[in-house]
């Protein structure tokens, strides 16, 4: 596996893990017609700009590391009570 992929596929550096499988899923059991999984990447974009709004407010925080671990996210979308996207 390239560094690439392993840092996509890494759970501390990438928060939409799971969204970013589903949408695949769909795709391969729609065979790739997108107007079929349409509600997969809505998904997948609101989770990218939700975890990318909280990087950035962390980094002007001068917060480290700027991207939450995957523990600290959970904690915080516990907190907020439900997936906010």
């Amino acid at each position: 596996m390239s560094r690439n992929v392993q840092r996509l596929r890494d759970h501390d550096a990438n928060p939409c893990i799971a969204e970013t499988d589903a949408s695949r899923q769909c795709m391969d059991d729609n065979n790739y017609r997108k107007d079929m999984c349409s509600s997969y990447f809505l998904k997948y974009k609101n989770c990218r700009k939700f975890w990318h709004a909280i990087m950035i407010q962390r980094r002007r925080e001068g917060v480290k590391p700027n991207m939450p671990t995957a523990k600290e996210r959970e904690s915080m979308l516990t907190s907020i009570g439900e997936t906010p996207y």
